[in-house]
């Protein structure tokens, strides 16, 4: 099967999807995703207990009645599963995030369910930090892969930028590597593929550029979006470091964007990882994004010794042949 077809054919049963995103684009929708306990204050208000336009329905995940959206619209959307009965109206069971001139599909707030695709601020840090690194670099990129794509706001940056690279998507989440197919489809990127893979368990060759934006808080209930393993979540992000240096060619790049939980001043993502990419071969940078990222959950006892969590960006270098 030629891979460029791959995102066409698995985009044919959520047609309803794609034209409903397209819907949105054509009536020039945009909503910029907050985090989540921004989307749930905001929500509380008294005034946005139900929707008034596209937006609350979308974008702020609202109730709405039936007469917000056109009949056939609206039934269609019911057919699909895409909504749900709530008190007397309905809700969307996915939203819709603009980045740039970029649209993308994924789950409604709250994100509760186990293969929830989740979008947010971090989505947005993790684009510009590949936005900026395409820029820098000269490399050539003739295939790269965004491992635990989600949405696939990670591959499609990459696909738009570089039209003659193959970017594969990867996911273990099947409803991940759906609305990356939808998005790829809806910003008419045809250089992007979508793949079910464990991180690259089911990838093969060699990289220009890997990226990844993993989970990276130490949940609880272990939900696939959003567990990062143990050590206060750092655990994925580092097997991902080292699965990644493996696979880069000559001159790749692996540019993963994370969370960094500090106890007692020890960056513990970053002490695990450095022994892993601290070699002759390797060339490497590491900074923070964000100094304090979801300081709310300072407060459970997960995090009980933590001092605060950072968002980084570390970016992994194989030294081209000489």
């Amino acid at each position: 099967m030629n891979q460029l077809n791959v995102v066409a054919q698995d985009t044919e049963h959520d047609l309803p999807l794609l034209q409903l995103g397209r819907r949105l684009q054509a009536d020039q929708y945009r909503f910029i995703t907050v985090t989540p306990l921004t989307h749930q204050r905001v929500n509380a208000r008294a005034e946005n207990h139900r929707a008034r336009h596209l937006r609350d329905i979308f974008g702020w995940s609202r109730p709405f009645e039936s007469e917000l959206l056109p009949e056939a619209e609206l039934r269609t959307l019911m057919e699909c599963g895409l909504l749900r009965a709530h008190g007397g109206m309905w809700l969307s069971e996915v939203r819709w995030s603009s980045i740039d001139d970029l649209l993308f599909v994924h789950s409604s707030f709250p994100t509760t369910s186990h293969d929830s695709v989740f979008f947010g601020p971090d989505t947005y840090r993790f684009a510009q930090a590949i936005q900026e690194h395409l820029r820098t670099s000269s490399h050539r990129i003739q295939n790269a892969v965004d491992i635990g794509c989600g949405s696939g706001a990670g591959a499609i940056v990459i696909a738009q930028a570089r039209r003659d690279a193959q970017v594969l998507a990867v996911d273990i989440n099947p409803t991940a590597l759906r609305y990356t197919a939808v998005n790829a489809a809806l910003a008419e990127v045809e250089n992007v593929a979508t793949q079910p893979s464990d991180l690259l368990g089911n990838v093969f060759g060699q990289f220009d550029l890997i990226v990844a934006n993993p989970p990276y808080m130490q949940d609880i209930q272990q939900r696939a979006y959003r567990h990062g393993g143990e050590n206060l979540g750092s655990d994925l992000s580092v097997k991902i470091v080292g699965q990644a240096i493996e696979r880069l060619a000559p001159g790749g790049t692996l540019l993963l964007y994370t969370g960094a939980p500090s106890v007692d001043g020890v960056d513990i993502f970053f002490k695990h990882a450095w022994p892993l990419f601290d070699r002759p071969d390797l060339s490497w940078t590491y900074r923070e994004m964000d100094p304090d990222v979801f300081g709310e959950e300072l407060e459970s006892a997960t995090y009980a010794m933590a001092e605060r969590i950072a968002a980084v960006v570390l970016t992994v270098t194989r030294m081209p042949a000489s």
